[in-house]
Order: C-alpha cells, then sequence, then structure tokens
C-alpha cells in the first residue's frame, strides 16, 4: 500500500480515530505550524524544524514531539516510546475525544515551538564504533577491490555490515553473511539496498 502524500489522504485512509486526529490538527495548526507529510504521517514544522507529528495508531491516536524531552511536562502526560534509545522524541497517547478536549495541547505546542525558535535541542550521542566482526575482516581482506568499497563506506553503512555478521550466532552463518557482504560491495550496492525504493 503507498504512502499517503498529502494530509487528507491520510485521513481518508483512517478507519478508527478520525475525529481525534481531526480535532488534534485544528489544535495545531491553530498555533501558526506548517503542514506536511513526513514518514507517512502529518507532521508539522516551524522555519523548516520539525516540532510535532501526527498519527492514528491501533489502539490510539497520538502526538510526538520531536523535542520533547526538553517541554515542562509537570503532570506526565509524555512519555518515552522507546527507552534508552530516544533521548529528545516523546509520545502523547489519547484513548478519547473527550481526553483531548480536556488535555493542554496547545500549551505544549507552543511550548516547542518557543524551545525550538531558542535553537534548544537534545542533540542524539554518536554511536560508538563496532567491532569488525572476524568473518568480515578476513573476507575484506582476501579482496582488496570490496575492501577499497568498504573503506569509502558512511559509518553508518559500515555499522550495517558489522551488524548483519555480527549478530549471527553460528559461525558458518557468520561465514556465509560476510561472503554475502563482499558480494553487495563488488556491485556497489547498500545491504539493504534491496529494501529502500
Amino acid at each position: 500500500m503507498a504512502a499517503p502524500t498529502n494530509v487528507t489522504a491520510y485521513l481518508n485512509k483512517l478507519d478508527r480515530w478520525q475525529e481525534e486526529i481531526l480535532l488534534l490538527r485544528e489544535i495545531i495548526l491553530s498555533t501558526g505550524l506548517e503542514e506536511t507529510i513526513k514518514w507517512g504521517a502529518p507532521t508539522y514544522t516551524h522555519k523548516g524544524q520539525n516540532i510535532v507529528g501526527l498519527a492514528a495508531f491501533k489502539s490510539y491516536a497520538g502526538l510526538w514531539f520531536f523535542q520533547g524531552g526538553l517541554l515542562d511536562d509537570k503532570k506526565g502526560f509524555l512519555m518515552n516510546a522507546q527507552d534508552g534509545k530516544t533521548k529528545a522524541m516523546r509520545q502523547w497517547r489519547f484513548l478519547s475525544l473527550g481526553e483531548i478536549k480536556k488535555a493542554p495541547v496547545k500549551t505544549y505546542v507552543l511550548e516547542a515551538i518557543r524551545n525550538s525558535e531558542a535553537g534548544l535541542k537534545i542533540k542524539a550521542q554518536p554511536k560508538k564504533a563496532l567491532p569488525l566482526p572476524v568473518e568480515l575482516e578476513t573476507a575484506l581482506q582476501k579482496n582488496k577491490l570490496a575492501l577499497q568499497h568498504w573503506q569509502r563506506l558512511s559509518p553508518a553503512h559500515q555499522r550495517e555490515y558489522n551488524e548483519y555478521v555480527g549478530e549471527a550466532k553460528k559461525e558458518e552463518t557468520r561465514q556465509r553473511r560476510a561472503e554475502k557482504c563482499v558480494a553487495a560491495l563488488l556491485e556497489k550496492k547498500g545491504l539493504n539496498d534491496q529494501y529502500k525504493k
């Protein structure tokens, strides 16, 4: 199924939570934010900076604040959906229309805009370099052209290869994966290119 290219298409696709999403959208738009679609869902920006996103899920309608970790959330409405992974982003889940009507959503959005204006930002921590699995290192040493392509990869792409080989439990699986990596490098392809459009 194709991802929606505009908010109307997103709304038309909803079979649940449509009223809640429409109310949240109305509140957000009243703050003057610009509306777009990013990652297949309505996203609201200020001067090019992502402020808040809006989405309907199976069991709730929700907002996510891109720099929600900076918000003064005294009542504890916000949650970190990926504890230990996400530093800045916070989510706010709603289970009914009445819940949204009582919630200080606009206050939170306006604070997020002010924080953006002030240049406040929680920066992501750089990931630690992963050790090169022995099987991948050996395979690269045997093929100089693959090694050259490897050395030109960004750290993120190198990490994909490292994780792919290193997460296998059996040595023979790691060996097979290392060979697959060399083949992809020789074709100048990313490990996950087949899944990207």
